[in-house]
């Protein structure tokens, strides 16, 4: 028993040590992510360059004798077969152990595994082609005929075979077995590429006319007496052309640009066959034989496909017309185009622009009164502005084309009343209680002065402000009578417009300045008080502005007094103080600075209560200057005093979803005047100079060589 708890006892005390030994987890105290981030991708690249996953390279087997090499064969090949038995349909398996006989020098064991493999899939190319290049690797040249012809009686689509078989007849000197085969081919009725190879063939060794009898099977295939068409195209009629043309058949050639015109008639013309036709006249210069062709071809083929055809005819112009024909062919190409597009679009009205830019250039006036016409008819399906916007300058451009270039003049009154009509449809087709185009009536009115006929003019522009009122439309008409020198006119115009748009405050300004140009002191005044009267206002600090400018000119510095404080009664910015200490230093008067220094004076206490702590600090600066400038002594400390600090605090930012954002710094401004109000500030300032104080003491008493008495002061 005694045993057994010494047992337990010495259990017990091991654990206790155990559990001593175990070393406490240190606290982290900095949670925040490191600054060097570590990426998967630069542990990947690290254990790339370490090389850290490459494995070592197995051992190398040497064998010495035969029976070991047998014996490594025997194992070779029973792992290829069971990898072919238990996937016959794996043809890379196959194709692996067949090379891997021959690199042996098996070849007739590696023509057993591959005859194996035909039997199981045939229709593999890849099979084919490594059984014919194992042949022809080893020389084996019947070996390789035999896989070849084999495969392309079996196979007789695939082109690779075809391609294979002739080059290796080419490479061993056979050019009659060579031709034979392309021969063979041919009966298939193969693509062009192998057409073209086949020309190619006869022509690297000088066969002329077997290439011209391979292009005319080429383009015409005959069997049976009967026309069978294997690549009618006009490429391929091109191409024949120009082998007899590059072997210096001229007459050929141009026999078969005919051949190919006459085949394919008019119901199929198609431009290319004509521009190649007409460059190989043009290199025979045959310049009337080139001239024909395109006229032939240009009057034939639909104008959306004779695009290329147009630019060719242009450029052989340039080359050998002259200056009259280049530039018929030059318009008619750009009308032609310019029809196409209004045609697919008619509301296309940049299309419209450049047509009658060119039209105006080049033809009658007629003609482009013929096309405008048809421009303006097409008015745009909705009566929105912004849709009017590019319509509106097709009618401007009309009008001013009939004033302009018809000559219209007072002296001829048929195109004048012409340019008038153009005006007057417009103006009835706009929807005017929708929407209007100031411009428009301001060219109508100006045109008829132009003309020296000013009641028309007023009366347009009468109609547009009773239809539709605009700014615009009554500035251009108070700026018509102003040239005109009508005042009377331009009161009651500004009385109109005031009523259409009182809150409007450079009209009111306008207004005001045009009394005071005519004199009229009091009308003025009278029209400034009305403004700053009225209840909505677009831009109140011009007025305001305007209104004092206009008596501090007239010199009538109590009323610009009074009007400052007016103004400071509906607003307390700061602008408006400083604005009102200047003109009280700018009086000119021997009380400016005592009265400049009371509205500063004032300012900043009406703005003690401000949420804006920046524009406070800007009055207390603009103060701070005035008084550097023109203060004493006692009034400069006095305003530093009144500086504030400058400090850092932190503010908590949320988001839209109203989480937490983190925190902002900011700066804040902490002025003398709100500190002495607020006992929390003042007993936190008092805080900080006791421990500024503790802090000194502490230092001078760890200095020995300092006197006792300056460490207990």
């Amino acid at each position: 028993r005694g045993g057994a708890g010494a047992h337990r006892g010495g259990k017990m005390a091991s654990t206790a040590a155990g559990k001593q030994r175990i070393p406490k987890v240190a606290k982290v105290k900095n949670k925040a992510p490191a600054e060097v981030q570590i990426t998967a991708e630069q542990l990947l690249r690290e254990a790339k360059e370490r090389e850290l996953e490459l494995l070592p390279p197995p051992p190398q087997q040497k064998i010495t004798d035969v029976e070991e090499l047998n014996d490594y064969k025997l194992r070779k090949r029973k792992t290829f077969e069971d990898n072919i038995r238990k996937n016959r349909t794996v043809i890379s398996n196959w194709i692996k152990y067949a090379q891997w006989e021959e690199s042996l020098k098996e070849i007739q064991r590696a023509r057993s595994i591959y005859e194996r493999a035909l039997d199981v899939d045939y229709r593999n190319v890849t099979l084919w082609l490594k059984y014919a290049e194992m042949e022809m690797k080893n020389r084996q040249v019947n070996h390789a005929r035999n896989i070849w012809d084999r495969a392309i009686t079996t196979l007789p689509r695939v082109n690779q075979f075809w391609y294979k078989y002739t080059y290796m007849e080419e490479m061993l000197g056979n050019v009659a077995g060579s031709r034979q085969v392309f021969e063979r081919w041919m009966e298939w009725q193969p693509e062009e590429q192998a057409w073209h190879s086949y020309i190619n063939f006869e022509l690297r060794y000088k066969e002329v006319d077997r290439a011209r009898s391979i292009y005319e099977r080429y383009i015409l295939f005959k069997a049976l007496a009967i026309l069978v068409l294997v690549h009618p195209d006009v490429k391929n009629w091109i191409k024949y052309a120009r082998f007899e043309e590059k072997h210096s058949y001229f007459a050929h050639a141009r026999k078969v640009y005919e051949r190919a015109v006459e085949f394919f008639g008019e119901e199929h013309m198609d431009e290319h066959l004509y521009v190649a036709f007409a460059k190989f006249e043009e290199n025979q210069k045959e310049f009337e034989r080139v001239r024909v062709i395109y006229k032939y071809a240009l009057d034939r083929i639909p104008k959306q496909d004779a695009q290329n055809l147009f630019k060719n005819y242009t450029i052989f112009e340039k080359k050998f017309g002259d200056r009259r024909g280049i530039e018929d062919i030059i318009v008619s190409k750009r009308r032609f185009q310019y029809e196409e597009e209004v045609k697919a679009n008619p509301h296309n009205y940049d299309a419209w622009f450049d047509y009658l830019r060119l039209v105006e250039s080049d033809t009658d006036a007629e003609t482009v009164r013929e096309v405008y016409e048809r421009a303006i008819a097409n008015v745009p399906p909705i009566q929105e502005k912004r849709h009017w916007k590019r319509y509106i300058y097709l009618w401007i451009n009309y009008a001013l084309y009939e004033e302009l270039e018809a000559k219209a003049s007072s002296d001829n009154l048929e195109d004048a009343e012409r340019t008038r009509q153009v005006y007057q449809a417009c103006l009835e087709l706009l929807p005017h209680k929708k929407f209007t185009f100031a411009k428009m009536w301001l060219l109508y009115a100006q045109f008829e002065i132009r003309q020296k006929n000013l009641p028309l003019a007023r009366r347009a522009l009468g109609a547009s402000i009773g239809k539709c009122p605009k700014n615009k439309l009554f500035k251009g008409y108070i700026e018509l009578e102003l040239q005109l020198r009508e005042f009377d006119r331009c009161r009651k115009l500004y009385e109109k417009f005031l009523e259409f748009a009182p809150e409007n405050c450079t009209s009111w300004i306008k207004f005001a300045e045009l009394e005071t140009i005519l004199g009229d002191i009091d009308r003025a005044r009278a029209i400034y008080e009305l403004a700053i009267g009225q209840p909505r206002l677009d831009m109140p600090e011009v007025l305001w502005k305007s209104y004092i400018d206009f008596e501090i000119e007239q010199e009538e510095y109590e009323k610009t007094r009074n009007l400052y404080r007016r103004l400071l009664q509906r607003t307390q910015h700061v602008k408006v103080w400083i604005s009102l200490a200047q003109f009280e230093l700018s009086a000119g008067q021997e009380e400016r600075l005592p009265r400049c220094r009371q509205v500063y004076e004032e300012a900043n206490k009406a703005m003690r209560s401000c949420e804006e702590k920046e524009e406070r600090v800007m009055l207390l600066e603009s103060w701070r200057s005035f008084e550097d400038e023109f203060g004493t002594d006692a009034t400069k400390e006095r305003i530093d005093k009144l500086m504030p600090e400058k400090i850092k605090k932190r503010r908590k930012l949320q988001a839209e979803d109203g989480s937490d954002a983190g925190w902002e710094e900011y700066y804040d401004y902490i002025f003398p005047e709100d500190t002495a109000n607020q006992p929390n500030l003042k007993l936190l300032a008092m805080a900080k100079l006791w421990k500024k104080q503790q802090q000194e003491s502490e230092a001078a008493a760890m200095d020995p060589d300092k006197d006792v008495d300056e460490i207990q002061t």
